[in-house]
């Protein structure tokens, strides 16, 4: 009876100890993986892309009133959010090729604008990825013109500061990326240049349309 005992015993150890290394043997199951939580979308920081467009001036010389031509540069800029809303100031440089050419009384007249620039503050409100805003601030624009007769021309030039104001409509559409429409009035003022002892007096007002891409910091 007794070596009965301990043979039950011996098995039943032995059982154990075989359930016991079966188990260590089994695949542990990985626990679940957290969610991956996308960060969230901020308009705050600093930015930089390029734009093109279109642009048109009215001018007012010798008969002529309007250039244009395509224009494109680049922007960079900073936003705070706050909330609902976008507070921000961007810079921007555009080579234009706003020109027009007319003659008067055997006399041409060959204006462009070269360049443009801005200072701009921004305000604006946020609808999801969508952010309306309004801008304006200081404008440099410069005005190029050349008068020609038969056989002989001269040139000057003249770089004015002036004004600009305008809004637009910008879409976050992946994460550090937004693409924008944008429209902007520039007005500086009078402008003169003088050629052969004449000055030539303009006011030079323009108009701006484009798109443009930025890039999010």
């Amino acid at each position: 009876m007794l070596k009965s005992c301990v043979k039950l015993a011996a098995l039943a150890v032995g059982v154990f100890i075989g359930s016991q290394a079966y188990a260590a043997d089994l695949p542990v199951k990985a626990p679940p993986m957290a969610p991956v939580v996308a960060p969230a979308m901020t308009w705050t920081g600093f930015y930089i892309g390029p734009n093109i467009g279109f642009g048109w001036a009215d001018v007012g010389l010798s008969g002529s009133s309007h250039l244009d031509g395509v224009v494109g540069g680049g922007q960079l800029g900073y936003n705070w959010q706050a909330g609902s809303f976008v507070f921000g100031i961007e810079g921007d440089i555009q080579g234009s090729g706003e020109n027009r050419s007319d003659t008067v009384g055997g006399v041409t007249f060959d204006q462009r604008i070269p360049f443009i620039a801005t200072a701009r503050g921004r305000v604006g409100y946020v609808a999801g990825p969508v952010l309306i805003y309004f801008t304006g601030g200081g404008a440099w624009q410069n005005y190029h013109l050349t008068v020609s007769v038969p056989g002989a021309s001269v040139s000057d030039d003249d770089t004015k500061f002036g004004w600009t104001i305008g809004g637009g409509v910008e879409w976050m559409f992946a994460q550090n990326w937004s693409a924008k429409v944008e429209y902007l009035r520039i007005d500086t003022g009078d402008t003169t240049v003088s050629l052969l002892g004449t000055d030539y007096t303009s006011r030079l007002r323009n108009n701006i349309i484009r798109v443009g891409l930025n890039y999010h910091f």
